[in-house]
């Protein structure tokens, strides 16, 4: 089992809605079937209508998805944690200077 990042579009009423799944699944497939799942039950979407723009493998330490979490605690122990991302606002570029 690994971990999958799903992004797609979905209908909701009028509007169309983008959404992003972290979830645990054997393969691609087994992913996008689950996603197709999860939506047509909590919002009653029919699979034809759920599109799914990608599916694509990550690394469980990317995910704050409770579940995606909680299956891989045994081996995010051992994982060293993924290097902050450093984000500066407003420093010069090099075509600034």
């Amino acid at each position: 089992m690994d971990a999958y990042r799903v992004k797609g579009i979905v209908p909701m009423g009028k509007v169309r809605q983008q959404f992003t799944f972290d979830l645990v699944a054997a393969d691609i497939a087994d992913a996008e079937h689950r996603v197709y799942s999860i939506i047509g039950s909590r919002h009653k979407a029919k699979r034809r209508k759920i599109e799914i723009k990608s599916c694509d493998k990550i690394d469980p330490r990317e995910s704050t998805e409770p579940q995606v979490i909680g299956h891989f605690r045994e081996q995010l122990k051992t994982m060293e944690p993924l290097p902050k991302k450093s984000i500066t606002r407003g420093s010069p570029t090099q075509e600034e200077e």
